[in-house]
């Protein structure tokens, strides 16, 4: 399984931007999916997650500001965000805690490489 995130760049306090993840491989299905982010020094922290039926959960640091989606024809998770404050600089990494590649197989664990989002006052 392999994950590739895009959409990160530079954008002045109270912009947006979208981020894209998408998950390659032998796919039947996915669980849950999420955004988790790394500013530097810091731990990496999550952002956001949804589940295969669509519940969504968020930080609070962005709750209102970050909306977090998936197209599961295309095995894609998104992140929508507005509002940005330079506290959301960070590298975001995209995440699947389970791939079902049959009925009885599957991966766990599965990270993309991360792409960096910069915020600037």
């Amino acid at each position: 399984v392999q994950l590739q995130a895009s959409g990160g760049g530079s954008v002045q306090a109270g912009g947006s931007l979208r981020l894209s993840c998408a998950v390659f491989g032998r796919i039947l299905s996915i669980d849950s999916m999420a955004w988790h982010r790394q500013a530097p020094g810091q731990q990496r922290e999550q952002v956001a997650t949804i589940t295969s039926g669509g519940r969504t959960n968020y930080a609070d640091s962005v709750k209102g500001r970050f909306t977090i989606s998936r197209d599961n024809r295309k095995n894609e998770v998104y992140l929508q965000m507005n509002n940005l404050k330079p506290e959301d600089a960070a590298v975001y990494y995209c995440y699947v805690d389970r791939v079902y590649h049959s009925l009885t197989t599957y991966s766990q664990n599965s990270w993309g490489r991360g792409t960096q989002v910069t915020v600037s006052s």
